[in-house]
């Protein structure tokens, strides 16, 4: 758990020999309207704003929805099991998931339950109210709420690690596997960016000492969300 800029500090160091053994984020394809960034240049494209919290229910973003396929029976929630599958599971009458496997990234757990996952919002939707979607359309925050447009805003993760996450920002918490640490921050910055979201102080603090140190050649794929 990361409490305030002196932890960051300490886990950023911490983390740089690792750093050397481990390979850069690899990027998706991106679209035609997306940007791929080394991280140091994405924070720059970040805007700082002091968060404003209040008002926010989770009712204010609805979810699931019907998917980016309504045909095929499935709300997102299934959809992103089914994309994130290591192992695919059985779909059932009604898209009841089966069987299959998957790899909690937030803690590198192996799942073989799909009623054992959570999908989680990787942009806790606390922390998109409080940074900009307060002022957005009922129908902007759904689309942020289901949006599976772009790598990692949303994420099949064990229930364990999305209760420890507990809705808290970057500047308080990153997985609990240091192999997953450059890869949340990427996210975390490409989702910001992806939907306008303003980033306080404490977090572009954290931010700036992953990308000084163990995540600098971390890639981030800036891409457009949907108006």
């Amino acid at each position: 758990m990361i409490r305030n800029s002196y932890a960051v500090r300490n886990l950023a160091r911490g983390l740089a020999p690792l750093a050397l053994v481990l390979s850069p984020l690899a990027a998706p394809s991106p679209a035609s309207s997306s940007e791929v960034l080394f991280l140091p240049d994405a924070l720059g494209r970040l805007t700082e704003a002091a968060e404003a919290p209040g008002g926010f229910k989770e009712s204010h973003f609805p979810h699931w929805n019907k998917g980016e396929d309504p045909a095929d029976g499935c709300d997102t929630r299934a959809e992103v099991l089914l994309d994130e599958a290591a192992d695919a599971p059985a779909v059932g009458a009604g898209c009841a998931l089966t069987g299959g496997r998957w790899v909690s990234y937030y803690d590198g757990q192996s799942v073989r339950d799909p009623a054992a996952l959570r999908v989680d919002h990787l942009v806790p939707l606390a922390e998109a109210w409080a940074s900009g979607a307060s002022a957005w359309p009922a129908a902007r925050r759904e689309r942020f709420a289901n949006d599976q447009g772009a790598p990692g805003t949303l994420v099949a993760v064990t229930a364990r690690s999305q209760k420890d996450k507990a809705g808290r920002d970057l500047a308080e918490w990153v997985p609990a596997d240091q192999a997953a640490y450059c890869r949340y921050v990427g996210e975390w910055v490409g989702t910001k960016l992806r939907w306008d979201l303003s980033v306080d102080a404490a977090e572009l603090e954290a931010l700036k000492l992953f990308a000084d140190g163990p995540c600098e050649e971390t890639v981030v794929v800036r891409s457009t969300a949907p108006r």
